[in-house]
């Protein structure tokens, strides 16, 4: 079982309006914009980065806005829903802030003895927020919400698939344990993590295959502190017989790749050289940042993305 993984990093999802994207997860659920850049593959869309103060791994939601993108369809083979951590009793705050929004979905419920509070987000998303007793992650102090009712980052994810065993077991190698079985549900958890150590696996043997698109998580990532824990863990994938990529650059982090047996897409990250790498700490996320292979663009993309608001 390895041992360098200490939670999610982050979530790239879909979306199909960038300003809207943006309002959503600053404006209504009080998240710091930490990195405005673009798509490595697609220049031509943003990828957008919402966090805790710095970025902190565990903490960020992340988006590729695509225009005109066709909805996603839940199915089987992907994350289905995405869980933030939020104080004890401030869940009657936001369901008051989401309903005054016109949030859809909105519903409560109770998973493992957690409080939740589900709701969608502007194209279709499935969220989670969960009451977490002395989390010590601090929420943004920046944004719209009061830190007592603020999201400290994630709690986990849910994947939907038809058959859990063989993700499951993946997971124990990447030093996940079963915690408790609950109907078709069951909950894995890291120890010792960084307070983003919970994954849920729902089996839906019936249940159609995903099609991806806008609203649709396109990969989770778990994080590691650096590049040589990283290597560690792709030698033990590799000998456990994932086909995993070389390690990537990323600006902000170092990436590897691959599928589980489900064909979701897992990412390992490195916690260095992180968000502050290229912008001064108190200016996160507002300039535009653009890799070096896509330098040469940025008066053309400067006029054709969106603008979006600080």
């Amino acid at each position: 079982m390895l041992t360098q993984i200490k939670g999610l990093h982050h979530v790239t999802s879909m979306a199909s309006d960038a300003r809207q994207n943006n309002a959503f997860f600053t404006g209504l659920l009080g998240l710091r914009r930490v990195k405005k850049t673009v798509n490595f593959d697609a220049p031509d869309v943003y990828h957008l980065y919402y966090g805790d103060e710095v970025g902190s791994a565990g903490t960020v939601m992340t988006y590729f806005p695509f225009p005109h993108i066709a909805k996603g369809h839940r199915g089987t083979g992907e994350v289905s829903e995405t869980a933030f951590a939020v104080p004890e009793g401030s869940l009657d705050f936001w369901r008051g802030r989401l309903e005054h929004a016109g949030v859809e979905g909105i519903a409560a419920d109770e998973r493992f003895g957690e409080t939740r509070l589900r709701f969608l987000g502007p194209d279709g998303d499935s969220f989670a927020l969960v009451e977490v007793a002395d989390d010590p992650r601090a929420p943004f102090a920046g944004g719209p919400v009061p830190t007592e009712q603020g999201i400290h980052g994630f709690r986990g994810v849910t994947m939907l698939l038809r058959d859990t065993g063989a993700t499951a077991g993946l997971l124990k190698l990447m030093g996940y344990e079963e915690l408790d079985r609950n109907g078709g549900l069951t909950r894995l958890a890291l120890k010792g993590g960084n307070g983003a150590d919970i994954v849920d696996l729902e089996a839906r043997p019936d249940a159609p295959r995903a099609r991806e698109g806008a609203g649709s998580v396109h990969h989770v990532a778990f994080a590691v502190e650096d590049r040589a824990a990283q290597l560690q863990v792709r030698k033990a994938l590799l000998t456990a017989g994932a086909h995993v990529t070389p390690v990537i650059d990323r600006d902000y982090f170092w990436a590897i790749y691959f599928r589980t047996p489900d064909g979701v897409l897992f990412e390992v990250a490195t916690h260095e050289p992180g968000f502050a790498r290229d912008e001064d700490p108190a200016h996160l996320g507002e300039a535009l940042k653009l890799p070096d292979q896509h330098a040469h663009l940025r008066t053309r993309l400067e006029q054709s993305l969106p603008a979006i608001a600080n």
